[in-house]
């Protein structure tokens, strides 16, 4: 079989390592596609796509775009991105924008609370990476702050709490109208990591669709086989196709490898191929 890996995260921001060395990885597991889907940014896709070159392996351009539903974080991926698209980038780069305010207040607080590290630590020598909670939480492990990413993230970077205060809201609406008119494929990620249960988390799905989803991630490192097949009949209930990855983020979530999350993932080419036939077909690309 066949198998791919459509959410992968590279040092372009929470992840720990480089496209170029993700590639390596995923050529070195015969995976036939990876998609690169970095935190509000495309900054690693053209390294990915030139360590790709004579190489078994199909780099899909990706993106995860965070926005606020109901008082709620949630992640949208956009597959197929056109990384060549100026209003796309610009769209982009606004969104770094409210990224790099927030950090600096998130930095200014914890040095008003005598816990002392900089900008440039945080970025661990890579300064045009999107800054997410991971680097604050790794920063603060190497500090001797907390002992464990796990503790930082319960200690101090909880969502809204006094040391990680809430990104200005960039709406569902935004966030799919920014990847509809860069005619992206976009895909709720990892549903049931929101805890809303199945009836707000199919409300979720139905108010999504009705501002274009495509895709649902049916298969991911969080879902045992009963949450998947959950997931599976709601892509069949809305029309939506059936998407997966691993999330991988290096060193960062050291219990998911590439391809295979916690131990059992396999994700079929098939799901890739179906979401192709529809683009060429549907949206004629």
């Amino acid at each position: 079989m066949n198998l791919v890996d459509l959410h992968v995260h590279s040092n372009a921001s929470d992840g720990t390592l480089t496209p170029s060395e993700i590639v390596s990885l995923a050529v070195k597991k015969k995976l036939t596609a990876i998609a690169l889907t970095d935190h509000d940014t495309i900054d690693g896709l053209e390294e990915a796509k030139e360590a790709s070159f004579n190489q078994p392996l199909e780099i899909i351009p990706g993106i995860e775009l965070s926005c606020v539903y109901k008082g709620q974080e949630i992640h949208i991926l956009g597959l197929f991105v056109d990384s060549s698209d100026p209003h796309f980038i610009s769209e982009i780069s606004g969104l770094k924008n409210i990224r790099d305010k927030r950090n600096q207040e998130i930095i200014r607080r914890f040095q008003e609370a005598d816990m002392k590290f900089t900008l440039e630590e945080v970025t661990a020598g890579n300064p045009k990476t999107v800054i997410t909670r991971a680097h604050f939480a790794r920063v603060l492990c190497e500090k001797g702050y907390v002992k464990t990413m796990d503790q930082a993230f319960k200690k101090y970077l909880t969502y809204g709490c006094h040391f990680c205060p809430k990104k200005e809201d960039i709406t569902p609406e935004h966030a799919m109208k920014i990847l509809k008119d860069n005619h992206a494929f976009p895909v709720l990620a990892h549903p049931y990591l929101y805890h809303m249960g199945d009836k707000k988390t199919e409300e979720l799905v139905m108010d999504l669709k009705d501002l274009g989803l495509l895709g649902l991630e049916v298969y991911h490192s969080s879902n045992n086989s009963y949450e998947s097949g959950k997931l599976k009949k709601l892509t069949k209930q809305y029309g939506l196709f059936p998407t997966g990855g691993s999330d991988f983020h290096g060193n960062n979530k050291p219990d998911i490898d590439l391809g295979n999350g916690r131990g059992g993932l396999r994700i079929s080419y098939l799901l890739l191929e179906d979401i192709k036939k529809y683009r060429k077909e549907q949206m004629g690309l």
